[in-house]
Parts: C-alpha cells; structure tokens; sequence
C-alpha cells in the first residue's frame, strides 16, 4: 500500500472515530492533512462542540492541528452541504 493510501486510510478512520464520540455535533466533518499538521473543517452550532471535536482528534492522533477551521454559529440556518 502506498503512503498516500496509507494516509487517507488514517484520516477516514479519525473522521469516523471523531463523528462517533461527537455524536452528531459538527455536521460535515472533514479532516485534512498536510505536510504540517491537519485542518478541521465542518460546521457546529456551539464553540464546546468545536473544541470537543478538536480534543478527540489530539487524542486519537499524534499529527499537530494546525487549524480548526470547524464553522459555529449556524443556529438559524440550515444545515446544507457546503
């Protein structure tokens, strides 16, 4: 298998932990990585929401995030695939 595979096989698998223990929470979850870290992206009604899915990718992971880009405050909107 190659590096390339081998990564994005890690990188689902850590989406579908983080989706697991969030429970719903941030809805359009994705997980980047780069050659320096990871990028969150996603959306959350909540800032605690946010940071939970943060701390449950620093757990599970040992790649630095470099940003959290997950989008809050999406109370009175729909929840459409961006």
């Amino acid at each position: 298998m190659s590096r390339m595979v081998a990564r994005e096989a890690e990188i689902a698998r850590l989406e579908i932990l983080v989706r697991s223990r969030l429970g719903g929470q941030v809805h359009f979850l994705q997980i980047q990585a780069d050659s320096d870290g990871l990028v969150l992206r996603g959306r959350t009604r909540t800032y605690y929401a946010k940071q939970l899915a943060q701390h449950a990718v620093m757990a599970a992971c040992d790649l630095p995030i470099r940003v959290n880009a997950i989008e809050v405050g999406w109370e009175n909107r729909t929840f459409t695939d961006p």
